[in-house]
């Protein structure tokens, strides 16, 4: 039995005690870490350089690239080097850094995901009104807000789950710091104040699932009253691809937290754990380009410059 204010370092889950496993394990998430850079990257880059895409659509998303770089770096690195190294240990502080980075990203993710359902139905059901609804400010403000609500939500399960005497070893059952994993180790009944937030957080993205899924309907019934089948399929091709990641990263993320105790195993726990925290970032990239022809001719363009400046030095 040892107190929270004794722990120095945690020790997290390894996927194999197998060396070779582990090695393996390593050249895997450097390659998903690799692409994520890599896709992500030239979003943000082809963004940001293009004039054409400075529009509330590709503002968000470029905000959702950068949440997805800072997610996926959270906890990729540590994981890849605890396998190289063959060693298990985080610091404490090491610890709480990393669950509040990845609950301040995951959750400004989420609620950028909501914000970016809300100019798909304002582009889509109230076209006349879009230019008005999501002007420079008034997108700046939502994006500010997302980003808000990831870093109030990350600091008070933070707060809450290093105030909590843990009583029950240093072990975490997760590949990387997680707060419903440390709860684990609390005493008794002091579990329960942060339960509660947890429950609390659970209500607001249900809530906030609810929405999403109400738009998407209004947005169907829109699409398919459009006339002409140019005009259904270019607002299809501006949808899809945000449909598709909001689906990934909510099907992943309730695969997780909602899979019955009787399946449940710390094996199955890691790989689904995986699932919602790193293969979004490296997938959604790759999503939003297969259907956006016009992101995917400005990724062409700015690669193509690129690679002529680095030919002419």
């Amino acid at each position: 039995m040892s107190n929270s204010s004794s722990i120095t370092q945690f020790l997290l889950l390894p996927f194999t005690d197998t060396r070779e496993l582990q090695l393996l394990h390593f050249w895997l998430f450097l390659g998903i870490y690799l692409a994520a850079l890599l896709g992500n990257g030239l979003i943000i880059t082809t963004i940001a350089w293009d004039q054409h895409l400075h529009t509330p659509m590709y503002f968000f998303l470029l905000n959702l690239a950068l949440l997805d770089l800072g997610s996926i770096s959270t906890i990729v690195p540590k994981s890849m080097a605890n396998s190289l190294w063959d060693t298990r240990a985080i610091s404490c502080s090491g610890c709480a850094a990393q669950l509040f980075s990845f609950a301040f990203l995951i959750t400004a993710e989420y609620s950028m995901l909501i914000v970016m359902s809300y100019d798909r139905y304002v582009a889509i059901c109230k076209p006349l009104h879009y230019g008005t609804l999501l002007g420079s400010r008034a997108c700046v403000h939502m994006a500010a807000a997302a980003w808000a609500s990831g870093f109030l939500n990350a600091l008070l399960h933070t707060a809450n789950t290093f105030s909590l005497p843990l009583c029950q070893g240093n072990t975490i059952e997760q590949f990387f710091c997680e707060v419903s994993q440390i709860l684990k180790l609390s005493c008794s009944d002091a579990y329960l104040r942060e339960f509660k937030l947890l429950v609390f957080s659970t209500f607001v993205f249900l809530g906030c699932f609810v929405f999403i899924v109400v738009s998407y309907v209004q947005i169907l019934r829109a699409v398919l009253r459009i006339p002409s089948e140019q005009g259904r399929h270019k607002a299809f091709s501006t949808c899809l691809p945000h449909l598709a990641v909001v689906s990934l990263f909510i099907s992943t993320a309730m695969f997780a937290y909602l899979n019955p105790p009787s399946i449940s195993s710390p094996s199955l726990n890691l790989m689904v754990s995986v699932l919602y925290s790193v293969v979004p970032p490296a997938v959604n990239p790759l999503i939003y380009s297969m259907r956006n022809k016009e992101l995917k001719e400005s990724i062409r363009k700015v690669m193509t410059v690129h690679f002529s400046k680095a030919v002419m030095k």
